[in-house]
């Protein structure tokens, strides 16, 4: 995945390479499975990064690689279940904005 392209393009790089490199696609049980692991290495690395944890003798620290493998997970499950994550991602955003215009600038935990 190269820089500059669209969630919509990213889709569609990731389904083809599942075609060509990986075979097929998971079963979306397994692809949910294998998000949350993924989800779950993201979370020990910020555990480590940020939190009280200390990292272990040759622990690996790249919280980019991590998150991208969450994002690519993430992709391929979208696909197969006909999501269009951009146009999803979109939604998203107008709903947070409309239910939250107000509510994060008049919460006092945030000043």
């Amino acid at each position: 995945m190269s820089e500059g392209k669209t969630l919509s393009q990213h889709q569609r790089e990731v389904d083809e390479w599942i075609r060509s490199v990986g075979v097929r696609y998971f079963s979306e049980l397994t692809n949910t499975v294998v998000l949350m692991e993924e989800v779950g290495e993201l979370a020990r690395l910020m555990a480590r990064h940020y939190g009280d944890q200390s990292f272990k003798a040759g622990e690996e620290a790249d919280l980019g690689m991590e998150m991208a493998d969450v994002l690519f997970v993430l992709i391929c499950l979208a696909n197969q279940t006909g999501v269009d994550l951009e146009q999803a991602l979109g939604r998203a955003m107008e709903k947070k904005t409309r239910r939250d215009r107000q509510r994060h600038a008049e919460n006092p935990k945030l000043r």
